[in-house]
């Protein structure tokens, strides 16, 4: 079976493993669990809707040449992109900005009836779509490797990635020019400890490896989101041990609810700076891996299998 998997593939220098990194990981853990699936790649380089259909004619191309089972196309554009070809039947996932941005919701409605099998990442970004199609939908969050996102020894990761014994770091769940993700709460929140040794972190232009390693150094995960999907950033640094704080978004109360030492936070900045001290005081003795093992990468894996065999099934 051969699938061809459909994302952009804007980001400046792109690297498949690092800027797409949860579709990646999927990839890399079907691959494990059935060998007899392959993957081929169409990576989208142009921007806005007239730049992604600007690539129809080098889809449909590819397509020709090849026996695809099927296209496994994420977020909407992308998958509105895979949907103009009809040779090949499409699988769409929703990953969350497709669904939170209200013009984004529209076109996924379209995305939704064209597809052959809709996946969303969390029953709350189902929840907010315009056309709940349950007999074609799944939901599918994206998995942990927790073969890679493992508990390792704090001062060596320290030394490895080149941070200060004697300072405690807090990791921000993205880079901070992502505005979505709120970046002058979390710097807020931080001033507000008015504590020197604690440090804000970026997560910004690492590798997959790099980021475990960068989770095992710090002490507190933060998420300020306004909006997510099903964020791995979560899933994550509790594979870690690491105790997280985050905005109301997404999956995230769902996922932490029964995992003491982790706390949803209000915007404001004096409620998250609270909650970081006592994360912080935690941290040492913080466990969580255990609670969070449904989201091995290789369960979530043979659930999306399920679905390719299906499709491949279906059009014998």
């Amino acid at each position: 079976m051969k699938i061809l998997i459909v994302c952009s593939g804007n980001a400046p220098n792109f690297e498949f493993e690092k800027h797409q990194a949860f579709i990646y990981d999927q990839v890399e853990a079907i691959k494990k669990v059935d060998v007899t699936i392959s993957f081929d790649y169409f990576f989208i380089n142009q921007k806005g809707i007239k730049g992604y259909l600007s690539c129809l004619k080098n889809l449909r191309t590819k397509i020709s040449k090849n026996s695809y089972q099927c296209v496994h196309a994420h977020f909407v554009m992308s998958s509105l992109l895979a949907n103009l070809q009809r040779k090949a039947p499409v699988i769409t996932t929703f990953h969350g900005s497709d669904i939170n941005l209200k013009w984004h919701r529209w076109v996924s409605m379209v995305v939704a009836l064209m597809s052959k099998k809709v996946i969303y990442v969390s029953q709350q970004i189902w929840n907010k779509s315009v056309l709940q199609l349950r007999e074609k939908t799944e939901i599918i969050p994206c998995g942990i490797d927790f073969w890679l996102f493992t508990p390792y020894n704090k001062q060596e990761a320290k030394k490895i990635m080149g941070l200060l014994p004697d300072r405690k770091y807090v990791l921000f769940s993205s880079n901070f020019g992502n505005k979505v993700k709120n970046p002058e709460l979390a710097q807020k929140a931080i001033a507000a400890l008015a504590n020197s040794t604690v440090v804000l972190l970026e997560l910004k232009n690492y590798t997959r490896t790099e980021v475990a390693l960068l989770m095992n150094a710090t002490d507190v995960a933060l998420m300020t989101s306004f909006s997510e999907g099903s964020p791995q950033f979560i899933k994550e640094a509790l594979a870690c041990n690491r105790p997280v704080i985050s905005t109301d978004v997404g999956d995230v109360r769902s996922i932490i609810e029964n995992v003491e030492g982790c706390y949803i936070s209000t915007y404001d900045p004096q409620d998250v700076a609270q909650k970081l001290k006592q994360a912080l005081q935690i941290a040492p003795t913080f466990q969580s891996r255990h609670k969070i093992q449904n989201f091995d990468n290789q369960l979530i894996a043979s659930q999306v299998i399920n679905i390719y065999k299906n499709i491949q099934s279906s059009s014998i």
